[in-house]
């Protein structure tokens, strides 16, 4: 996967639903501020924040964002790279996982503040050096 130069406005602006709009733009301020990375548009639908390098003993290997999420249209995708089983979801609020993914129906049934600190926590462990490298 790599980013793209495709607006990042203008795909949020795009978003047909309004309440997937509206917590894009929620999203897309919450893991600017946790990151401190400006966004890039992975794909043609992924908002990702940062980067980090993976090699899988495989030896497959490649680029993917360290926080991302991407507006579908039966959920909002929130990535999470280090996998849902590295955190405690509980305080979350309503959402249903995949083995790196939380999807999130509508953010005003999620509390904001645990989304947060588990975004920091899951761009801190994917950000540090040696994440993603097979041993």
């Amino acid at each position: 996967m790599i980013p793209t130069d495709n607006d990042v406005s203008a795909f949020i602006d795009g978003i047909a639903s309004p309440a997937r709009r509206r917590d894009a733009e929620t999203l897309l301020e919450l893991m600017g501020r946790v990151t401190g990375e400006p966004p890039r548009l992975w794909g043609p639908t992924i908002v990702g924040f940062g980067a980090y390098h993976y090699r899988y003993a495989t030896g497959r290997e490649g680029d993917a964002p360290a926080a991302a999420f991407s507006p579908r249209k039966a959920a909002t995708t929130v990535y999470l790279p280090d996998g849902v089983d590295a955190h405690d979801l509980a305080a979350l609020g309503e959402h249903t996982t995949g083995v790196g993914c939380l999807y999130l129906k509508n953010l005003e049934r999620v509390d904001l503040d645990a989304l947060e600190s588990l975004v920091a926590r899951s761009y801190a462990t994917v950000s540090a050096a040696g994440f993603g490298q097979a041993g």
